[in-house]
């Protein structure tokens, strides 16, 4: 273990935690075994060793296998991971304020989107949060977690924030999925998140499928946790908390929000999907919360025991567990998982090109050459998900492409000093009439427009002989002449 972390455990063992402020930073050849939980995985990233450049092929160094209780953090020998993108969002939430998520991806588009919410008090860092996150994005679905209001990195008083509040961030995180990748299909909430999730459900269309972990059957389960303080905050309208470890400010208004709601009526109206985890030996929310909440719950509804999981689910094989039975799951129920999952690409034959749905939206294609891939869909104005230029968008390219090449080609053939060319193209429709050189003028025709820049110590001469070499392109002449395309069934492999 290298000094600077063996005398940190050392300090909190003798003098007991202090914040990740005062923490050291870490080396990017230290591989973390396991951190402090109120710490997660932004004190990683803001030391240091979250990645590391001299990770093969990119990879992200391996983290957090599980909580430290009896200290920071502790260091073991360095492992690497497969990539799992993580992208930092900002969204407005249901109280205006600004409110951090992160959008975790896998390394090819996503089969579907999911949307996690924390645990009471948490926030997006914790361990369960995360390890969920990133196992369902090593299985395609990427998935956006977020701290609700006044929580973690986000804006806002934790104090004017209530269950409904909660729910309501929610049905703001899915819009701004919605509105800038795809609606989400799975819902999973953790505890007073599971809650949330289940009040959430009917306000989010897209969903299909909703997943609680170790979640009440009435928000007004949290009101134990507060209870030494039940009578200062009944009197004097609020009251600090200490809640894990940390102060809030509990107000009056969020105890009587909380016993205002009654899950029950949104649970057997779901009509979705429902997958109840729970751990029989949960010492914060009971397993008879699971009985109620599956009881309530209409088909198509399963029940998953975590045996001797813990509440926040610190071990990393127990989120693993949920992850994976997760992802099996929702495969039943969200379009293109299953197929994800379950179909291998077809093969691909030396020299042929082939293309194929990959199940992230209704039109992702997955396109191979040997050891090429490309993706292609649509915008989300026509139903895609924007995981790929379309059709015509790799059709543009590919005369752009040519167009470069080819003027590369003569220039070196000709010892020209040429030093960069850019091509800018555009696609349209336009209607046969208004275009001179066409020989119909009744419907629309392709336009394509094609800027090239061309730079370089070259002369008027030159430049002009470059621009007319351009329409010699091999894609350029295709385009241009009658072509033969022959199509015929072949049988599914």
């Amino acid at each position: 273990m290298p000094s600077h972390i063996r005398d940190l455990v050392a300090h909190d063992a003798l003098n007991g935690m202090h914040s990740a402020d005062t923490l050291p930073a870490l080396k990017s050849e230290d591989a973390i075994e396991c951190i402090r939980p109120d710490f997660g995985l932004d004190y990683l990233e803001t030391r240091g060793a979250a990645t590391a450049k001299d990770a093969p092929g990119g990879a992200s160094l391996a983290v957090v296998a599980r909580p430290c209780w009896d200290g920071a953090v502790t260091v073991k020998s360095r492992e690497w991971t497969m990539p799992v993108k993580s992208e930092r969002i900002e969204f407005t939430g249901a109280q205006g304020d600004r409110l951090a998520a992160k959008l975790d991806s896998p390394a090819e588009p996503p089969q579907a989107y999911a949307l996690f919410a924390h645990c009471f008090t948490c926030g997006k860092d914790i361990f369960a949060a995360q390890r969920i996150s990133t196992e369902l994005a090593n299985r395609g679905i990427a998935v956006l977690r977020f701290d609700f209001t006044g929580l973690g990195a986000s804006e806002g008083d934790f104090a004017n924030t209530n269950f409904s509040s909660n729910v309501d961030d929610l049905v703001k995180a899915a819009d701004w999925l919605r509105e800038n990748r795809t609606a989400p299909a799975i819902i999973i909430g953790h505890s007073l998140g599971g809650a949330a999730v289940l009040a959430a459900a009917g306000r989010i269309p897209e969903v299909k499928a909703v997943a609680t972990i170790a979640a009440p059957a009435d928000p007004a389960h949290v009101a134990h946790l507060v209870q030494d303080s039940r009578d200062e905050i009944e009197s004097k309208g609020e009251a600090d908390v200490l809640l894990a470890g940390r102060t809030f400010t509990i107000r009056r208004q969020f105890l009587d929000d909380i016993e205002s709601h009654k899950l029950a009526d949104d649970i057997g109206g779901l009509r979705r999907a429902l997958l109840v985890f729970h751990a029989p030996r949960d010492a914060i929310v009971g397993v008879e919360n699971a009985s109620a909440i599956f009881l309530a719950a209409k088909h198509p509804k399963s029940f998953v025991s975590l045996d001797d999981a813990d509440h926040l689910l610190s071990r990393r094989a127990d989120a693993v567990y949920v992850a994976t039975l997760l992802a099996a799951w929702a495969s039943r129920y969200v379009e293109g998982v299953e197929r994800a999952e379950t179909g291998a690409a077809p093969a691909v034959e030396e020299g042929s090109w082939i293309v194929y749905e990959t199940g992230a939206g209704r039109y992702a294609q997955r396109i191979t050459n040997g050891h090429h891939v490309l993706t292609a869909d649509e915008p989300p104005s026509v139903g895609g998900g924007d995981t790929g230029p379309t059709p015509y968008g790799l059709l543009t390219a590919a005369l752009g492409a040519c167009t470069s090449m080819t003027l590369r080609m003569y220039a070196n053939r000709k010892k020209w000093p040429l030093d960069r060319v850019a091509v800018r193209l555009k696609h349209d429709k336009i209607h046969a009439e208004d275009c001179a050189e066409c020989e119909t003028k009744q419907g629309k025709v392709d336009r394509i427009e094609r800027e090239i820049e061309i730079s370089g110590d070259l002369d008027a001469e030159q430049r002009q002989r470059l621009l007319e070499i351009a329409d010699k392109c091999p894609v350029h002449q295709t385009l241009e002449r009658r072509n033969e395309i022959v199509t015929r069934l072949r049988e599914a492999v």
